[in-house]
């Protein structure tokens, strides 16, 4: 009984003593993280957002030379083409080759907006053999090779800059995605 007693007195004590203390004071608000601010400029259109998450959805679908369906997979021409006639209504040629001399404006490296395509030389030389769909950020989605999948690479990535032919704008000007 007298245990019971000195732990109730214990206890009606250290109630009381918290009850009574002051508050602890506020922990200090950690550091702002920098955040990424996309353009919210009214030049963001559906087109270019439609084309965008088009190609990004179809990153891990296998690579099939002469693939243009994600049911059969894709090479990399099958795979723009795909996108833009899917997401944005735009008919393209079939190949990197018919691809690189369309009608559409070249665009510089460090002038690329989101929806782009970029062109490659991975022979060698200066033909274009390989293409992609340029997202922002330094990032392109592409079907790379026989026995891989679609996928997002950078462009600064040593083997993509040596490679790197050119870009061109398909999406028309007004309806491309902005990058900060």
């Amino acid at each position: 009984m007298k245990t019971m007693v000195r732990f109730a007195f214990l206890m009606s004590v250290a109630l009381l003593t918290a009850c009574s203390s002051r508050a602890p004071a506020p922990a200090p608000a950690p550091a702002p993280k920098p955040q990424v601010v996309f353009n919210t400029q009214p030049s963001f259109s559906p087109v270019a957002s439609d084309v965008l998450f088009r190609a990004i959805g179809l990153v891990g679908t296998p690579y099939r030379w002469g693939g243009n369906t994600p049911d059969s997979g894709f090479d990399c021409s099958g795979l723009i083409k795909y996108v833009y006639n899917d997401a944005a209504g735009i008919s393209l040629p079939r190949s990197t080759r018919e691809m690189i001399v369309m009608q559409a404006p070249s665009v510089n490296l460090n002038a690329l907006q989101s929806g782009d395509i970029v062109f490659f030389a991975t022979n060698g030389g200066s033909q274009v053999s390989h293409a992609g769909i340029y997202v922002g950020e330094g990032r392109f989605v592409h079907a790379p090779r026989t026995g891989g999948t679609v996928r997002l690479d950078y462009l600064s990535n040593s083997y993509w800059s040596k490679a790197y032919l050119q870009a061109k704008r398909i999406i028309p000007a007004g309806h491309l995605a902005q990058n900060p």
